[in-house]
């Protein structure tokens, strides 16, 4: 069998770095056909000692951690793929613990042609306690929250625009290229986009599954999306094209409810119009609410799922609208 590494990028992880590595040593893949690079942006905490301490009880298992000076996504990754020695690459994150047959399926689908990169879904769970934190897993995964984003609730194999972390041949880096590092985020997607158009394709399989753990707090979750919306514009100013409806929407509905507020300080017709829109998306926002919390047995989801949801789209939107004009600095946002 072809030995894969499995390249993680990671930086202050010592909460759940061991749920990951447990969950790689549990694969069903060969575990000598199995290697581990972390690439480690030089945490601050006991990350280091964790993954230490584990390759010392597990030794069967290889595992090697390489610095990533620059503290960012892609570069992390680059320098794992540039440490790994395997032919395939799975890319995984420091927040996920995949399931035990998540490795061999990603490779069985790459030997069988489905995609040049494969990749799964996620079982979005609560990162912390409490009813917030649980709302802000069920928003996670919840079309309302995230639109076509199949890869957070879809049950069909198919075709996607992209995938969370994937699974690919080296080969297909050494011909398009690594990941991009001008790009603190979205740094998958945009791999993706010249995946497709290079003429690969991307397969969401979801018998491919990991456990994905969700910002635990309400202002951990809107860095998270003004992060996003923010490199979302970046990428929109390369690849226009790439734009979906899903992503659209957001900025719209905040541009028209900052429209509607400056019509409303010469018209009174503005500010009757954005009550009837809040109103509009208040309601929504509460049934899909009391749909989550009937599913999951959990009142309090009534309220928490919705607000985390406004929260996601309000942040993404804006900063998506506040940063298209401009391009992006040497700061991490």
């Amino acid at each position: 069998m072809a030995l894969v590494s499995v390249i993680v990028p990671c930086f202050n992880e010592e909460a759940t770095v061991n749920l990951l590595l447990e969950a790689i040593y549990q694969q069903a893949y060969p575990r000598q056909e199995l290697e581990v690079i972390l690439a480690d942006g030089l945490s601050t905490d006991r990350t280091r000692d964790e993954i230490a301490r584990f390759a010392r009880q597990h030794p069967d298992l290889a595992i090697k951690v390489v610095d990533n000076p620059k503290r960012i996504i892609p570069a992390a990754l680059n320098a794992a793929i540039a440490a790994a020695a395997g032919e395939y690459l799975v890319r995984l994150d420091g927040h996920a613990a995949p399931q035990p047959d998540y490795i061999a399926r990603c490779v069985a689908a790459l030997e069988q042609g489905l995609g040049e990169n494969v990749g799964g879904v996620w079982e979005i769970r609560p990162g912390g306690r409490g009813s917030l934190a649980r709302g802000i897993a069920a928003a996670a995964a919840h079309p309302l929250g995230v639109g076509d984003a199949h890869y957070r609730y879809t049950t069909r194999a198919q075709v996607v625009d992209t995938v969370p972390f994937g699974a690919f041949r080296r080969s297909l880096l050494q011909r398009i290229g690594g990941f991009d590092e001008s790009l603190l985020t979205n740094e998958d997607y945009e791999l993706n986009v010249r995946i497709r158009q290079s003429g690969g394709k991307i397969w969401l399989d979801p018998a491919i599954r990991s456990a994905y753990y969700a910002r635990s707090t309400l202002s951990a979750l809107a860095r998270q999306y003004w992060r996003y919306g923010y490199w979302k514009a970046q990428m929109l100013r390369r690849y226009p094209h790439t734009l979906r409806w899903r992503q659209a929407i957001p900025p719209v509905f905040v541009a028209s409810l900052a429209g509607l507020a400056l019509l409303g300080l010469i018209h009174p017709l503005g500010w009757g119009t954005l009550t009837a829109l809040l109103s509009v998306y208040g309601i929504a926002l509460l049934a899909v609410g009391l749909q989550i919390a009937r599913r999951k047995q959990d009142a309090s989801l009534v309220y928490a799922a919705p607000l985390a949801m406004a929260i996601m789209h309000l942040m993404w939107g804006a900063a998506l609208l506040c940063s298209l004009p401009f391009p992006a600095n040497s700061q991490k946002s």
